[in-house]
């Protein structure tokens, strides 16, 4: 396979414009809501498969789509223009949620409980540090001053947030790699590297004698994911989505995840990619999920919301109406967040490299 073949072919197999992938993103940022709901309503850790909780197997789910799409993205657009769109994918949004939640959040949870905002901008941890130090995507600091400080999960203003750092290391190896012009041309290369990233996961124990930094062992568990969709990208290149392989690929890697203790998800990472991708030209969307994609701000502002939903007394309305409730205002807030940042952000970055390239070239 060329690189122009794995590039070109697969708008011929898989048309990027009629498939259900919001829809799917977006519900797998439900599971993860549903699947926080249990904590952060200290109602224990809810439904577990192989000891890994349904908001961990989502996110896994969201690291096979963005593995399939990012490599999409980075082997149709040269090295700058493919950086310079992921930051603008994450960072604007994910600095304003910030901001947000030290502005607007937190300051209303701290009156709630406290009715007084007295030493909220000077009690550590202070909101300016709450920015500042998570600004990077490395999530240093969970807590504002004394706020939440009355829910069942104290204190902690957004517990999603963690995985961003590791999504977008993932986007800077893709973009690295992808210069090297076999890493474009064959998928052995990618398959290589997804085999060994399940290797180190799986022998984890091992590695923990070396006392490495945590960080380390959260990529073991997430890059197996991003990897496998990156695979998945020349398998539906070639061959497409057709429905009996679409299909077993999603049942096998069910049966993975259910079956094989602790690394059976990212073992079937590939076959998660091209079983959801299937699924994705399968199952028809509303047409506006299908022109706004609000997954990533209901994703990052789900605990927030969830958080505040505890505080205000709304999980007292029992489990159900907390989680209908909960999930309706971080869908306000999600549609808020593409409309007035992700997508006008994503715009002018497109309309900014579309009006240089021909002076690039």
């Amino acid at each position: 396979m060329t690189a122009a073949t794995a590039a070109e072919g697969l708008p011929r197999t898989f048309d990027p414009r009629t498939n259900s992938l919001n829809l799917f993103r977006l519900v797998l940022a439900a599971m993860v809501l549903f699947a926080h709901a249990f904590y952060l309503d200290g109602r224990g850790i809810g439904p577990h498969i192989q000891g890994e909780n349904l908001g961990g197997l989502a996110v896994g789910g969201f690291f096979v789509l963005s593995g399939f799409l990012i490599t999409t993205s980075r082997f149709r657009n040269a090295v700058g223009d493919y950086i310079v769109l992921r930051v603008a994918r994450i960072f604007p949004a994910f600095i304003v949620c910030l901001v947000l939640t030290a502005t607007v959040l937190a300051p209303f949870a701290m009156w709630w409980e406290f009715r007084s905002l007295d030493g909220y901008l000077t009690t550590g941890p202070t909101p300016a540090s709450y920015v500042w130090s998570n600004a990077g995507l490395l999530i240093n600091q969970y807590e504002i001053g004394r706020s939440l400080e009355s829910v069942p999960y104290p204190r902690v203003w957004n517990g999603s947030l963690w995985t961003l750092y590791y999504e977008f290391a993932c986007y800077l190896l893709v973009g690295v790699i992808a210069v090297v012009g076999v890493v474009r041309r064959s998928p052995w290369p990618l398959a290589a590297m997804f085999a060994l990233s399940v290797a180190v996961y799986a022998t984890e124990t091992q590695w923990a004698a070396l006392q490495l930094d945590e960080r380390f062992f959260l990529l073991a568990k997430l890059l197996p994911y991003f990897l496998g969709g990156a695979v998945a990208y020349f398998v539906v290149a070639r061959f497409g989505v057709p429905h009996v392989a679409g299909a077993t690929a999603l049942v096998l890697a069910v049966a993975s995840i259910v079956l094989v203790p602790r690394v059976g998800g990212q073992l079937a990472a590939p076959l998660l990619a091209w079983g959801l991708l299937w699924l994705s030209t399968v199952v028809p969307q509303p047409r506006w999920v299908a022109t706004n994609d609000i997954s990533y701000g209901f994703y990052i502002y789900a605990w927030p919301v969830q958080q505040l939903g505890v505080l205000v007394g709304v999980s007292s309305l029992g489990f159900v109406a907390y989680l209908l409730l909960t999930a309706v205002g971080t869908a306000a807030l999600a549609a808020l967040s593409w409309f007035a940042v992700e997508r006008p952000v994503m715009r002018a970055a497109h309309t900014r490299l579309r009006a240089t390239r021909p002076a690039r070239a």
